[in-house]
């Protein structure tokens, strides 16, 4: 009887094997989705830093000049919400070949400019009001999450297109997708650093310096889809 139930048991398990390990047609491609977009405004990181013997007239310095610039920030018209402190620091050097100490205190400050006309009045009033360190420039686009998701949806219509390539040629069709994986990597816009450029003016003949360009938004993914 024994015997008999261990029959029945391996019987079962290998016709459920059987049934796991048939394989299902089916084809895998990578698909594509590409958007450029125009930017439509600009983050700026910038940096205000003064160096001396003494902490607290160093400070005292950089407080002062950090203060003409928010003044200037704000009397230029950009919200509360578009600038920020980002960092704030004091930090004490020592030369041990001249034996002296130095101390540098900084704070760098993120500015977000909606209106790219105005970007080179920004950059020229913030260097005369004391910014003596742009350390980044980053254009970026208002509706980077609507651009994405187009391009999300490009690369799954590649993919089905690339795959109905492939199998048309073999009379059959193209069913459900089993699998989608996103390959995407992340986003990375054009950068500028540590350089002041100036925007077009509408007068043709003025002196271009700023080549905004476009946001070029990329996804790349891998789908296997069952044939028919």
């Amino acid at each position: 009887m024994k015997k008999i139930v261990l029959f029945l048991f391996l019987v079962a398990q290998t016709t459920m094997f059987a049934q796991e390990s048939k394989q299902v047609p089916q084809i895998s491609v990578n698909g594509e989705g590409r958007v450029k977009v125009v930017p439509d405004r600009v983050e700026i990181n910038l940096g205000v830093k003064n160096l001396g013997k003494d902490a607290a007239e160093v400070k005292k310095l950089n407080d002062e000049t950090v203060d003409k610039v928010l003044k200037y920030i704000k009397k230029f018209g950009i919200p509360a919400s578009d600038f920020k402190t980002t960092q704030v620091s004091l930090n004490r050097t020592y030369d041990y070949d001249k034996k002296k100490q130095t101390y540098q205190a900084s704070q760098t400050i993120a500015i977000v400019l909606k209106d790219l006309t105005k970007y080179d009045e920004l950059m020229m009033g913030l260097m005369d009001n004391g910014v003596n360190s742009i350390d980044n420039v980053e254009f970026k686009s208002s509706k980077m999450e609507q651009h994405k998701s187009e391009a999300r949806k490009l690369a799954i219509i590649d993919a089905k297109k690339k795959a109905e390539d492939y199998v048309s040629v073999l009379n059959q069709k193209v069913g459900k997708a089993i699998l989608i994986m996103d390959n995407s990597s992340h986003y990375q816009p054009p950068m500028y650093k540590n350089t002041l450029y100036a925007m077009e003016a509408s007068d043709s003949s003025s002196q271009q310096t700023l080549a905004i360009g476009e946001i070029d938004i990329l996804t790349n993914v891998s789908v296997s889809f069952v044939l028919e």
